[in-house]
């Protein structure tokens, strides 16, 4: 059960990275150096924004939380459970205001549905 947890908490930090990059991506000083030519410009101002600079962290710890998770499980077995960030992905875009149609929760269920046969293997 404890390894579950670590678990959750590893794809719910990667579930909020993904939150943070769309934030930051969404910024105006972002939106408006993507209006120009690819340049350095356009790498250093999205990699000092600190929404993604945030993102990126949550991505590294919660890489670092899976290991933990790597050094008791096998890898077929605690992989699928990524899966499941897809499901607290679109709860959490629900909450937002983000549009989920009944085609995504459909997507959604038997995702979760694959997560739930392997986890019981």
């Amino acid at each position: 059960m404890r390894i579950l947890l670590i678990a959750i908490f590893s794809i719910t930090l990667s579930v909020a990275a993904q939150f943070l990059f769309k934030t930051g991506m969404s910024s105006l000083e972002i939106k408006q150096a993507l209006t120009q030519p690819l340049n350095a410009r356009l790498a250093w101002v999205v990699l000092t924004n600190r929404f993604i600079i945030g993102g990126f962290s949550f991505y590294a710890i919660g890489s670092i939380v899976w290991l933990a998770v790597l050094s008791s499980w096998d890898v077929s077995k605690a992989y699928p459970l990524v899966g499941l960030g897809f499901a607290l992905t679109a709860m959490v875009g629900f909450a937002l205001g983000e549009n989920i149609t009944m085609h995504r929760i459909l997507g959604i269920l038997i995702i979760c549905e694959g997560v739930w046969l392997v986890a019981n293997t």
